[in-house]
């Protein structure tokens, strides 16, 4: 059986993982009362500081609380 090859486009686990968590911490700062597109651009323009509390082993909750602080 021969092995699926990774293409250069596809996202890693750890990749995904992040991501998933980022969009858990967009629908926590939408319930706080920004809109889905604030919260998405906040997110972007802080990546290095999410992907930081990601690692930090932070719950989406706890990140989206540290960012309306």
């Amino acid at each position: 059986m021969a092995k699926k090859q990774k293409h250069d486009d596809e996202l890693d686990d750890e990749t995904l993982a992040l991501l998933a968590w980022c969009m858990e911490v967009e629908t926590h700062l939408v319930a706080a009362g920004a809109t889905p597109e604030e919260a998405q651009d906040h997110i972007e323009e802080q990546a290095e500081w999410y992907t930081d509390m990601f690692y930090d082993g932070l719950s989406p909750a706890e990140a989206a609380k540290q960012a309306l602080a």
